[in-house]
């Protein structure tokens, strides 16, 4: 009002003083630097500044060993915090989630209100549960603030004709509750082998599952040669990954896709033709002493990662690029002890027709969703986009020059950092929520810059990138809306483990035994039930 007022009698002044003036045939006197103003200077008129918008954000933990840091307040965060506040007028604080026991935090965040703004995870069917339970907010009403996501998305290559950001949306009423990340790369798994032990024991890279078992056996039945306590193949208790390839040439190559993507629950293919059999041959191995005795006891990879740097383990299954990731690598730290150790990429496990199959990702990955209590969705969903700008993740990727990465050939490449700028996740995944590894603009100048971005040789990744995509394949994508899984993927997940672990520690005389009860038990404890739902609902792609 004030202002208003101001405005109103500045402009009445100056009517009068008009009214008032001089013939235009007569001059004004001329007005001397020090004759006051004749009309009132006007007050201000732009708005104060807006408070900033208060906002949560997940952030996985993944523990400070190797040098990391707290992935709550570290160079990263500060830069996000101080650009964030610049450009979008928000103020972000991150909400550390473990790792390795995301699902029963995220579970508990969930059911007391108090999960972040922004959260995300990689399991679809915890998003499917959170939603039946109305725990997510509908973003359809702010997918017009997600362009620049929209536009790093894509087109959804598994569902022609339908954009990447629309992956999630609800078949019968068209609402999104969700949107998924982007897989830059897809490629999955391999199997490592220390080519440094093949090479001391004159032995040829295996190529058949039975080369596989033989050449372990050398390395146990050598250790005093290899001059360490061996262990010849290690894992977690997650086996229906840690050992993937190995489980995957054992499958039906007849069944269809449909046979498939109906029987595998929470993405478990236990029910599968062949996959028994996958797990009696890793009971062989148990019992001839080729796998880590205590591998059921490791929930997550810290005993694993410990035994690779101290130069241990002869083979292990796991990420397409494992030994090589991270500042310092796996491999960086066994040098350290071992200067000439080695892993390399093998493919030995053939199924029946020939095939080295093992699975891909698909082109949607992490899910990432704001809670239907969030006080700030609007805020949340800019964010979001936010991270989608290319100033914005290709500095969260690569860092500074000089300090975070050098320029090869034309194209960053990672240094490995050391302090306050190492990255707790290769390439800062766990920041740059809407995509899973880095993009420079087009495939192939990404492909060029992924090989260029690791510590090692690029042949080294150009050779694992190549075996991981041999002959692999991931499930088809069926846009259908899926319910039943979410109250039971936790229990049926820990059945899995403990179910699969059991079965490869038995005596050999007593797996079927085991295997068997483990799968009734699985069966009754929910899978049937999603098995029932996923053949109802299942459309042709």
């Amino acid at each position: 009002m004030k202002k208003v007022l101001s405005l109103f009698l500045a402009v009445v002044l100056v009517l009068s003083l008009a009214a008032c003036s001089k013939p235009a045939t007569q001059p004004e006197p001329t007005k001397t630097p020090d004759t006051p103003a004749e009309t009132p200077t006007p007050e201000p008129t732009e708005e104060p500044p807006k408070e900033p918008v208060k906002i949560t954000v997940e952030v996985f933990d993944r523990g400070t060993d190797g040098g990391k840091t707290d992935p709550t307040n570290n160079y990263w965060t500060d830069w996000i915090k101080q650009k964030l506040l610049e450009d979008e007028n928000i103020e972000v604080t991150f909400i550390p989630v473990s790792r390795w026991e995301e699902t029963e935090q995220l579970n508990n965040l969930m059911a007391a209100g108090t999960a972040p703004d922004v959260c995300y995870t990689y399991s679809g069917d915890l998003v499917s549960l959170y939603r039946e339970q109305g725990g997510l907010t509908v973003l359809n009403p702010y997918m017009d603030l997600l362009k620049d996501l929209d536009e790093l998305l894509g087109e959804d290559e598994s569902l022609p004709g339908r954009r990447l950001i629309e992956r999630n949306r609800i078949a019968e009423t068209g609402e999104i509750h969700s949107i998924p990340a982007r897989r830059m790369n897809v490629a999955g798994i391999n199997t490592f082998i220390r080519k440094d032990w093949l090479d001391k024991l004159n032995l040829p890279i295996p190529n058949t599952i039975d080369e596989f078992f033989d050449t372990l056996v050398a390395f146990k039945e050598n250790a005093d040669v290899l001059g360490v306590d061996v262990i010849p193949f290690e894992m977690t208790t997650d086996v229906r990954w840690r050992a993937e390839p190995l489980i995957h040439s054992f499958i039906d190559p007849n069944l269809s896709d449909k046979e498939k993507w109906i029987n595998t629950v929470i993405d478990r293919n236990y029910l599968l033709p062949g996959v028994k059999e996958g797990y009696r041959f890793l009971n062989k191995m148990y019992n001839a002493g080729l796998i880590d005795p205590e591998f059921y006891l490791y929930k997550d990879d810290v005993k694993n990662e410990e035994y690779i740097k101290a130069g241990r383990v002869g083979s292990f299954i796991h990420n397409w690029d494992q030994p090589y990731r991270g500042s310092p690598s796996l491999v960086d730290s066994m040098r350290e002890n071992f200067p000439d150790a080695e892993y390399i990429t093998i493919d030995p496990f053939v199924n029946s027709v020939g095939k080295r199959v093992k699975m891909k990702y698909n082109q949607a990955g992490l899910n990432v969703f704001v809670p239907s209590f969030s006080k700030n969705a609007e805020a949340a969903v800019r964010y979001i986009n936010w991270l989608a700008k290319p100033e914005v993740y290709r500095f969260l990727q690569f860092g500074e020059e000089g300090v975070n990465h050098e320029v090869v050939n034309g194209l960053p490449r990672t240094i490995a950092a050391t302090g306050p700028t190492i990255q707790n996740s290769l390439n800062n995944i766990d920041y740059t929520l809407n995509m899973n590894g880095i993009w420079l603009g087009d495939h192939e100048t990404t492909l060029k810059a992924i090989a260029n971005g690791y510590s090692c040789e690029p042949h080294y990744i150009e050779n694992a990138m190549k075996t991981a995509l041999n002959d692999a394949y991931a499930l088809p994508v069926v846009p259908v809306t899926l319910t039943v899984a979410g109250p039971y993927s936790e229990d049926l997940k820990t059945k899995g483990e403990v179910g699969t672990c059991n079965a490869i520690r038995a005596p050999e005389s007593e797996f079927d035994k085991i295997w068997d009860e483990f799968i009734a038990d699985w069966k009754a404890s929910g899978a049937d039930e999603i098995i029932a739902e996923r053949a109802a609902k299942y459309i042709e792609p």
